[in-house]
Order: C-alpha cells, then structure tokens, then sequence
C-alpha cells in the first residue's frame, strides 16, 4: 500500500455512485423544513442514499450542528453552541413517522457546556418517537457526556434498543484523532451501559487507516469484548478537509473481510466491515430482535 499522502489516491471501491432521487431529495426538503441536522449530511457520509431511499434508516443528530470539541477527523462544525431548543424532540419524532423508518439511530453534537451532556433531551427524544412510532427501533450515539454515571441512567431509562459509542480509534492515537474524549473513559462508559441494562446491546465502531497496526486494531476488540461491547463496525477513515488528519493508508476490501472474520471469532454477535461502513451502517440488521420483541409485547396488550 502506498504510504506517501500527497500521493495516496483513492481507490476505485471507495468511489460511489450518488442517487439523488425525487425521494431523497424530498426528505432533504423536510428536513430543512422542520429545522433538523442529520449526521448524515453533516458527516458527509457515503452511505446517505442507500439508507435514506431505500432501507428507510436515517440518523439525526440533536442538539444543534455546533460541538464543543475539535476532533481531527469530523466536520462536523466546532464552537460555542446555542440554547436547547426542547420542541427538538417532538419534531425528530414527526419527522421519523413521515418518512416511515423502520430503525433510527439519534446521535448528536457534544455538549460539554451541558451539565448532563444534554442526556435529558436524548431521552426525551426517544420517548418522542416511541409514542409515534411503536414499531421502529431506536439506536443512541452520545457523546461520553464525560462519564457521569447520572447523565448515564437518564439517558439509559428511556430504554434505547441499542446503545452505540465510539471508541472511534486505537489506544495510541486517541489522543491525536480525538478531542476530550479518552480511550479508557469510552470503555468505561460502554460497561456502565451493560450494567445498567444487561440485555440492551452494546456497540462501537473504528476507523482504519489512520496510522494504526493490525495488532492495535485486534488489541482494540479485545478491550472492547473485556468491557461486554456485542457489536462493532470497522471502516475506512476518509480525510473530510485538508484541515483534518490525513489518511495514511486504504484497506483493501479483503482486509476487512479478515478483520470481520477476526471480530466474530472474538465473540461479537455483529460485525459490519467494509471500506464505506460508518457507524450507523445497516443498523437495521444489528437490532431485529428487539423490534420483534417489541411487536410481540404490543400483540399482546392487544389481546
């Protein structure tokens, strides 16, 4: 693999297709309309149109479009953010019912200027779209809301399907993709999560390609099965702006297709690894369970 980033060009299966069709562009309305941020957009991710159009997946992301951290990989944009808009909620849950989502993963900016990281809004939008949509699952990404174990349960009583935080990269180069968060408190955060609801499902994602050995990365599944993670994704990091960490090297497909191979034979119950896996990539697959759990108990109430 080439290692000489003003030469690193990208590979012909990191280039992709857009579709931007009446319907996608239909939702992009509607989310302008109702004042929504989708990390989708924000994040600049491949995936967009396949999740939007066609598996009727979408991520959004509360609490404003301004983070008060500077990690070196996001674009997310950085800044002092503005007040809590509390009819948030209620409108991520409109919007949820609108285009008809059978799955929904709500993340958001960090808070830091926050004394619960704005965990109280994340729960109250899940509540939100449990009301108006019974039968679409609900996957949170928070920030770590710097571990407190309060922001923590408030967050954890809504009673999310399935609960996602990013450890994002190795242990030695945290501290130079990440900004705040560390790699332990991330760990530690993902185990309270397990121990607050033992059968709510864990998971956490790492990009490749930012200077990171294979040993590192096997180092990192194994921190993370120590710490009862069921789920992680593994994907190509791709450099957003000339501002952010450039990428050191692509993976080639087969390369996740070992580190895959290599997860699920550590214990994970779910592994999505590819070149354009994000985070939230097919989420839909990682929480069927809960979504058939849910219709059974409301057939039952029927009755």
């Amino acid at each position: 693999m080439a290692n000489n980033q003003e030469h690193l060009r990208k590979p012909e299966w990191l280039k992709i297709k857009l579709n931007t069709n009446k319907e996608y562009n239909g939702l992009k309305k509607m989310m302008r309309e109702k004042k929504l941020h989708t990390v989708c957009e924000e994040a600049r991710c491949p995936n967009i149109h396949e999740c939007w159009a066609v598996r009727k997946t979408a991520t959004f992301m509360i609490l404003g479009d301004i983070c008060t951290r500077a990690c070196r990989f996001c674009a997310v944009k950085t800044g002092l953010p503005t007040e809590l808009d509390w009819q948030e909620p209620e409108r991520v849950a409109e919007s949820v019912e609108t285009m008809g989502l059978k799955h929904t993963v709500i993340t958001a900016v960090a808070r830091d200027d926050l004394k619960d990281g704005g965990a109280a809004v994340f729960a109250e939008t899940v509540r939100a779209i449990r009301r108006r949509n019974p039968f679409c699952t609900i996957e949170v990404l928070p920030s770590d809301m710097k571990g407190d174990d309060e922001s923590i349960m408030t967050l954890m009583d809504a009673k999310p399907d399935i609960f996602n935080h990013n450890i994002e990269t190795v242990r030695r180069l945290t501290k130079r993709v990440r900004a705040v968060a560390t790699y332990d408190r991330s760990l530690s955060l993902l185990k309270r999560v397990k121990e607050l609801s033992p059968k709510t499902p864990t998971k956490s994602s790492i990009m490749v390609g930012l200077g990171e050995t294979k040993e590192e990365i096997i180092e990192a599944m194994d921190d993370l099965r120590a710490h009862d993670v069921d789920i992680i994704t593994i994907g190509q990091y791709l450099q957003p702006t000339k501002k952010h960490l450039k990428v050191e090297r692509y993976y080639h497909p087969d390369e996740f297709a070992e580190l895959k191979a290599i997860a699920l034979s550590k214990g994970f119950s779910h592994c999505e690894a590819g070149p354009l896996v994000r985070s939230s990539y097919h989420a839909d697959e990682q929480v069927n369970a809960a979504a058939k759990d849910r219709q059974m108990q409301a057939e039952v109430q029927e009755v």
